[in-house]
Order: structure tokens, then C-alpha cells, then sequence
């Protein structure tokens, strides 16, 4: 398997690839549902998230999923 590169992902793409909107990511976050992000300034405004994070979360979704169907599609 080849290695994944890391990078960070700002809150536009983690969006775009999750699917949750803002506030649900945020939500996500309190209850330890989904990856926290990491700081990237000294006083916490700029955040991003690590890219291996993101995707082993979809990952798991993914596996959540078991055997379903995938909506509107074949499996």
C-alpha cells in the first residue's frame, strides 16, 4: 500500500468532503464523533485538520455502513 501524504485540510474542504456543514463538524467534535482540528496560529483561530484524520473517518463510516447499499445505487 502505497503511503498517504499528510496535509492540512481547512474547514472549506473537510466540508466539502464530509458533507456536514460547519455547525455539524463542531457538534461532531464535542461529542468525539469526528477529528478535532489542530491550531495553526498561537492564539487557536486558524485551525486546520490532518488529512489522514478526515479520511479514516470517512473510513469508518464507510465500515459503519456494513454490507448496506449505498443510497440511489448499487452497493
Amino acid at each position: 500500500m502505497a503511503e498517504q501524504i499528510r496535509r492540512f485540510l481547512r474547514l472549506k474542504q473537510v466540508i466539502q468532503l464530509v458533507g456536514y456543514q460547519r455547525s455539524a463538524i463542531y457538534k461532531k467534535i464535542e461529542t468525539g464523533e469526528f477529528p478535532a482540528p489542530y491550531p495553526l496560529s498561537d492564539n487557536g483561530r486558524a485551525v486546520a485538520w490532518a488529512s489522514n484524520e478526515i479520511d479514516k473517518w470517512i473510513d469508518s463510516r464507510i465500515k459503519a455502513a456494513g454490507g448496506a447499499t449505498r443510497l440511489g445505487g448499487a452497493a
